[in-house]
């Protein structure tokens, strides 16, 4: 394989000599280099590497090139080299988000920007050129794999596995089991091939067809709840209740988290987050979910995974909770940040095909099993609209069902936009799924709607499901008042009398308090959610300090 291709094109001589000397500086060693001063001379070496197949990694360019726009140049470089991180030079301060710019990054036109010129390359081109080599390593060179699982392609259990761990943050590998790495493996291993999934550790150890505990276990994973009385146990490790975990460990609070699933729950399955406040190049739900986790980690919150809450009791003034495998944990306070759970097409003929071409929520472990195939997303929030797009990146095309008249009454103007621009995805507006297609996996599906407004039958190899959740509070005992959605009264709502409990003392309930005293709620399982990141974030740092009030009482 040749050396990846870092290329940069300015017309201006200091920013050119300026790029030629400080790349090849820093990325020399590992990358080749090459520097233009026209989009002519950028743009002959990029055809002619498309020609023999070297890879390119980055392409930089300056605003204003002899022959055209900078935005104008990067895309005719994605249409040579899709796969290439494309960065912009441009001026420092506002003037660097002008119309065009900011249009361009919204719409996903460029990966990165870059002030120019500059004085530390240390401080202003090195950092930003890394981020990008390191989004496109990942994306197109062999990583380094903890666990490694060889099943069939379409089998639920081994889609399951996968996903677990592609939420988590942990690198792994799938290989099918008739592809040349697969047979190896289990001929190595010594495993039959009708004993599947098989997990193969980094270690040596080999798990057939195993828990989600076993593999947790394995990787080092908690899955026990420790000993003793907590001052905070928090379920739930979605946006909300990570903040509440950083927050409750970084003031002295001895915190347990309980997870029952993947770590970031729902939000971890977002290919990319563009409106989070400070990240404006966006990041995945995935990052920001795991950079929270160590962050807790770091203040000595205490993780416990593969655990679900079954019950929630109050005795002798602290909170006990009660898992799946029947262990307990004790708690002066609780934060309930369970989140939803994807609510369901209920189409038989669907669920029967789940991990098989049917997939809610998560579309990270199956999207580059998809290349070149038909791929339909049913939704039209903005979940939808990210997954989507993700998924774009890979499908021949992706077709996005729609009940309403049109994407903007419930998803970003931005994600509209891109979907409009993006060639390959089709918005099909006022449309359902009535019934799907296939035996061992899905092939089709049957549609409702449209212009006709009958009955279609169209391919898809893979659907992905988008259209909100239920929240998860059926494991709360009675005292803990929900409104007709199952989703947790809370604060100033309780005080009004809406839910199916009655607040029990004479104070007042604080912000985020339920009806049962000292338990709170955050995020998307408390009614009157906003249904995004940012607020989810804020609801665990309000939990915390409303729990600080009430352990002071």
């Amino acid at each position: 394989m040749s050396t990846p291709v870092i290329l940069a094109v300015a017309s201006d001589e200091q920013i050119h000599d300026a790029l030629a000397r400080d790349l090849v500086r820093r990325f020399g060693a590992d990358y080749r280099v090459i520097v233009a001063d026209s989009a002519a001379t950028g743009l002959a070496p990029l055809r002619a590497m498309r020609e023999t197949d070297d890879e390119v990694a980055i392409v930089i360019s300056a605003q204003q090139l002899p022959e055209m726009t900078g935005i104008a140049f990067l895309d005719q470089v994605d249409e040579l080299h899709s796969g290439a991180r494309r960065g912009l030079l441009v001026t420092p301060g506002p003037a660097g988000m002008e119309e065009p710019i900011r249009h361009a990054m919204l719409l996903g036109h460029l990966d990165f920007q870059i002030a120019a010129p500059w004085d530390s390359p240390e401080e202003w081109l090195y950092p930003t050129v890394t981020d990008a080599l390191s989004a496109w390593t990942t994306l197109h060179h062999p990583r380094y794999e903890a666990v490694t699982i060889v099943d069939q392609q379409w089998s639920p259990r081994g889609y399951e596995l996968r996903d677990l761990l592609e939420r988590s943050g942990v690198p792994y590998g799938f290989y099918a089991v008739d592809s040349p790495r697969g047979r190896e493996l289990l001929v190595r291993h010594h495993v039959a091939s009708e004993r599947l999934p098989v997990a193969f550790h980094r270690v040596g150890k080999v798990l057939v067809d195993p828990s989600n505990a076993a593999l947790a276990n394995v990787l080092g994973v908690a899955t026990e709840p420790p000993a003793g009385r907590v001052d905070v146990a928090i379920i739930g490790t979605g946006p909300a209740g990570l903040a509440a975990a950083v927050y409750s460990a970084s003031e002295g609070l001895r915190t347990v988290v309980a997870e029952a699933g993947a770590l970031g729950g729902q939000a971890a399955a977002s290919s990319l987050i563009l409106n989070y406040l400070g990240f404006p190049r966006g990041l995945s739900g995935s990052e920001l979910t795991s950079r929270a986790y160590y962050q807790a980690l770091l203040f000595g919150a205490h993780f416990v995974f593969i655990r679900r809450a079954t019950g929630l009791e109050t005795r002798d003034g602290a909170h006990i909770l009660t898992f799946d495998d029947g262990a307990t944990l004790e708690s002066r306070a609780v934060v309930v940040a369970s989140g939803i759970a994807p609510r369901r097409l209920g189409i038989p003929a669907l669920e029967a095909l789940i991990g098989r071409g049917v997939f809610y929520g998560a579309t990270g472990a199956e999207a580059s099993a998809l290349r070149g195939e038909e791929v339909s997303v049913v939704g039209g929030g903005n979940s939808a609209g990210q997954a989507t797009l993700h998924l774009a990146e890979y499908a021949a095309r992706v077709t996005l069902l729609i009940r309403g008249d049109s994407l903007e009454s419930g998803m970003a103007d931005y994600l509209v936009q891109r979907i409009r621009e993006t060639p390959n995805i089709l918005v099909r507006p006022n449309t359902r799924v009535v019934d799907g297609i296939g035996e061992r996996r899905l092939r089709g599906l049957e549609l409702q709607g449209g212009a006709s407004g009958g009955r279609e039958r169209v391919p898809a190899s893979a659907l992905f499901v988008e259209i909100g959740g239920e929240p998860q509070t059926g494991w709360l005992p009675e005292a803990v008042a929900r409104d007709e959605r199952g989703a947790v009264v809370t604060g100033r709502n309780l005080a009004a009398g809406r839910g199916t409990a009655v607040w029990p003392l004479d104070r007042s309930p604080l912000p985020l308090e339920t009806s049962l005293p000292g338990v709170f709620a955050a995020g998307d399982v408390r009614r009157g959610a906003a249904n995004r990141v940012a607020a989810a974030v804020g609801d665990g740092a309000v939990a915390i300090r409303s729990v600080h009030e009430y352990l002071s009482d």
